[in-house]
């Protein structure tokens, strides 16, 4: 593989979800990758979150599965897992054991909770640990209830692809000299640190507790989702006076004393029923003509199959097929050490002669 990670190794220890995504972050960018299957493990073939990465069987309850893990740590590094705290370590492979056996290694851990805590052993999942960072607080409408923004914000994006970032950091400070450590990459935490922003706002009492009622969340008309007289929806944002003047322009909303001040919270039940009645009168694509191609802040809102026709993926090449599978590229992208094309998922075990 090439790509800015070419030339580190990794081990992943086979799991679901956010592990899978970090590792697959560093697959993507280069990273020679290892994944350690159980025995009879079946992997989802079609899976991405697969890609691009070697595949070894190994039982970590037997002493050779262990064996055999501890020699490959010894050439390796970093290695993730994403195991309750104190799984690892029953099985002898905790990071004072491998840590031992090499110094400069990084061990990546993911878990919802830490691994510490009062919290630390309990079961959860996403929608649990972005329940006590005060993330799902804020998705929603106002007046209903918080609702789930799938499980991006804490296993994707506070967790994997913030356990990335976090082993990357590690290796490179390895790089510079330091010695090798833990990374106790949480969801709780991650999910909470995605929303400094809001924090800022709050404390500048800009923002509040009440969901629906802020700039970002709904509250605000010009920032918002729409339906058109298609049965579809169109998104407008233009939170800059500029671009807020764009799209009144190209309503016909100039000069309306309705939408003269834009950030007057009295008006804005107002605003957003006039522009939930002005989408209605015209189709999706009828709105794409009018406002796409303007600094009104507008796109149409596509699903998952409609976006792998839009234009402006299909320009920068967002999505790739893998072996039939449509899915997501690498991102972001490299001038001068750019990621090579994904690798479909491999069968479990394709690479056991690693170990020969």
């Amino acid at each position: 593989m090439s790509g800015p990670l070419a030339g580190l190794r990794v081990i992943e220890i086979a799991g679901i979800g956010p592990g899978p995504f970090a590792a697959m972050m560093l697959a993507d960018h280069g990273a020679e990758v290892i994944r350690v299957n159980r025995p009879n493990a079946v992997d989802q073939l079609t899976d991405p979150l697969l890609r691009s990465r070697k595949s070894v069987v190994l039982d970590l309850k037997s002493d050779d599965g262990r064996a055999k893990l501890k020699q490959l740590c010894k050439t390796c590094d970093a290695l993730l897992e994403g195991f309750r705290p104190g799984v690892m370590e029953r099985l002898g492979l905790g990071p004072d054991a491998l840590l031992t056996e090499n110094p400069a290694l990084v061990y990546g851990r993911m878990t919802g909770w830490g691994q510490d805590g009062p919290y630390a052993q309990l079961a959860g999942h996403d929608i649990n640990y972005i329940s006590i960072s005060g993330a799902l607080a804020s998705f929603g409408r106002a007046g209903e209830k918080p609702v789930p923004p799938i499980n991006l914000i804490g296993d994707f994006g506070g967790g994997g692809m913030l356990l990335a970032f976090g082993m990357v950091s590690a290796m490179l400070a390895v790089k510079n000299g330091a010695p090798g450590q833990v990374v106790d990459c949480a969801m709780t935490d991650g999910s909470a640190l995605l929303m400094a922003m809001m924090w800022g706002y709050r404390a500048r009492g800009e923002w509040n507790d009440e969901r629906g009622t802020n700039l970002l969340d709904t509250g605000a008309p010009f920032y918002e989702v729409y339906e058109t007289s298609d049965g579809k929806f169109v998104s407008i944002g233009p939170i800059e006076p500029q671009f807020y003047a764009m799209l009144m322009a190209k309503l016909g909303l100039e000069g309306d004393p309705a939408f003269t001040d834009q950030n007057e919270r009295s008006l804005w039940p107002q605003q957003r029923r006039r522009f939930t009645g002005l989408f209605l009168t015209r189709t999706r694509a009828e709105w794409c003509e009018l406002l796409q191609a303007t600094d009104s802040c507008f796109a149409p809102v596509l699903n998952l199959a409609e976006c792998l026709g839009d234009p402006h993926n299909l320009a920068r090449q967002t999505f790739v097929d893998v072996n039939g599978v449509i899915q997501p590229a690498p991102a972001p992208r490299y001038s001068a050490t750019p990621c090579d094309f994904p690798l479909p998922p491999r069968q479990p075990g394709a690479d056991q002669s690693i170990f020969d």
